[in-house]
């Protein structure tokens, strides 16, 4: 499984990767936005939205911290706050955050168990680094803005990181290519999150 994990174009993957970040990174700076900060706060929450659950990943699978090892990584996040900072506030819909996390979070849970596939992290290990790779970024953001964790939330999010990571790696082991698996994984997390922003969606909670 590791070396069909391995078979992806490096250069495609390089792309989504950077994809990924620029979106959490948007979410960070639109997080900052939505409290009138300054530049510096921008760049600091778009920052750590966007590498956040990578590093804690990389960390614990013993890998090179990605972004430390590519300026690309933290060019794309500053970029991004620059993008936001000087775009007015109304130009985004109340939900823009909300929409701008279920994408990255959709394309970050396939990317991190991808990831740790490759440097030969069992399947379900790697499925759970998929999921901190995809959540971890917006809970820091949410603790630093003074915000509830969405750990401490009934919505549904961690769960659409979950469904990705899982559906990803179910979908290796029984043999389908790579680069369909994880369009149908992304697809399935993000519908999974774009119903819970749209219908409400939930996990019920416990009542004792």
């Amino acid at each position: 499984m590791m070396s069909q994990a391995a078979q992806i174009a490096p250069a495609m993957i390089s792309w989504l990767d950077l994809f990924g970040i620029a979106v959490f990174a948007a979410s960070g700076a639109l997080a900052a936005a939505q409290r009138k900060q300054t530049l510096v706060t921008f760049s600091f929450f778009a920052l750590i939205t966007g590498v956040g659950g990578g590093t804690v990943r990389d960390l614990l699978i013993g890998a090179p911290v990605f972004w430390v090892q590519d300026w690309r990584f933290a060019a794309t996040c500053l970029l991004m706050a620059g993008l936001v900072w000087m775009t007015p506030r109304h130009v985004w819909n109340a939900r823009a955050l909300d929409w701008f996390d279920a994408v990255g979070i959709a394309i970050y849970a396939v990317f991190g168990t991808w990831k740790s596939l490759t440097l030969g992290v069992p399947l379900l290990p790697a499925m759970m680094m998929g999921v901190i790779t995809a959540c971890v970024g917006g809970i820091i953001r949410d603790v630093l803005a003074g915000e509830p964790s969405i750990l401490l939330k009934p919505e549904i999010y961690v769960t659409a990181a979950a469904l990705a990571s899982g559906l990803f790696g179910l979908l290796l082991f029984i043999g389908l290519p790579v680069l369909p698996a994880a369009i149908l994984s992304a697809t399935a997390g993000f519908a999974l999150r774009a119903m819970a922003i749209w219908k409400g969606w939930a996990i019920p909670a416990y009542r004792g």
